[in-house]
């Protein structure tokens, strides 16, 4: 028998967020069904002062390793919706008189600030298999010379909550032609269920293909990036800002720069819990470094001094030869 799993939408919510969002929908159910975790690759010293400071930073998104991310998301956007322009206009249009142009309004108004006035915070999908290693491609790319792997349980990210205004997505890993072939099939999708969207509203249905178009520009990669199995957290403070989430000015890499930090406290008024270090840290992975003994010694005094019960047990090193 299957286990039971809590889910965070209503059949018909299951419905509409399929039209909307169906890659993103199904790897959230998947990802419930199978006690999914997660993982940050950092360096040590990122680590520390995340589980220290009992909160975790998000840099804009023109602050990211590789800018171009962004811009891959506009290159297959933007040619697929050019091109299927007059399918998606008789659609919606058919739906509600001048939908189209409201649409366009709304998304070209915000695209300036999704681009530049974004922060993201990235993790990974992580495998009962890499519990004692991790994953070679992500110390070679995230963990400099002293890698560290905070793996945390999915739970908390797999169930939308409103209550920071900041939202997990599944990215991408697209080329523009593939893309184009997905964006047709969500216009078919629209087609298939004309009666429930005429239910929904004209509101409703500009919120949903707003949000599509939003999180498609924030969380479409390259396909060369897909091992990473990447989501992000995704939170836009002109757009939706949090009274939970406070800006500051830090210097990361020796760079000054806005960073949000998200609080990794519970908020049980809005029943935004599990949060708290000592139920969301499943696992600390010690990388190849110089000193892994030492390292591991440190960090279980860090989960320890933060709450976790037995913290010596949460923390291992990864014994895959990787020279630095």
């Amino acid at each position: 028998m299957e286990n039971e799993v809590e889910l965070p939408f209503d059949e018909k919510g299951i419905q509409i967020a399929r039209i909307f969002q169906p890659r993103a929908v199904d790897r959230m159910l998947a990802g419930l069904k199978n006690n999914l975790r997660f993982v940050h690759y950092t360096n040590a010293d990122t680590a520390m002062k995340i589980l220290k400071s009992k909160e975790v930073w998000m840099r804009k998104s023109s602050c990211m390793n590789d800018f171009m991310e962004i811009d891959h998301g506009i290159e297959c956007l933007h040619p697929a919706y050019k091109t299927q322009k007059e399918r998606f206009q008789n659609l919606f249009d058919g739906m509600f008189p001048g939908f189209s142009s409201k649409f366009e309004e709304l998304y070209n108004g915000w695209l300036l600030h999704f681009r530049t006035d974004s922060y993201i915070a990235c993790i990974s999908e992580h495998d009962d298999s890499e519990d004692l290693t991790g994953r070679l491609s992500m110390w070679r790319a995230y963990g400099g010379t002293t890698g560290v792997a905070i793996v945390v349980k999915g739970k908390r990210f797999l169930m939308p909550s409103d209550a920071l205004k900041a939202y997990t997505h599944p990215v991408s890993y697209l080329d523009p032609q593939t893309f184009g072939i997905e964006f047709s099939s969500f216009l078919s999708e629209v087609e298939r269920n004309v009666p429930l969207l005429k239910e929904l509203g004209e509101d409703s249905v500009l919120s949903f293909v707003f949000d599509m178009f939003k999180s498609t520009l924030l969380c479409t990669k390259h396909m060369g990036f897909h091992e990473e199995r990447e989501w992000r957290v995704l939170y836009c403070p002109t757009y939706e800002k949090s009274e939970h989430i406070r800006t500051e000015i830090e210097s990361v890499g020796g760079t000054p720069q806005p960073v949000c930090k998200i609080p990794l406290r519970d908020i049980p008024k809005e029943d935004f819990v599990g949060i708290e270090i000592p139920s969301l840290v499943d696992r600390i992975i010690i990388g190849p470094c110089q000193y892994p003994w030492v390292v591991r010694e440190a960090f279980i005094s860090i989960l320890g001094d933060a709450g976790v019960a037995q913290a010596n047990e949460r923390v291992v090193m990864s014994d895959i030869p990787l020279r630095q």
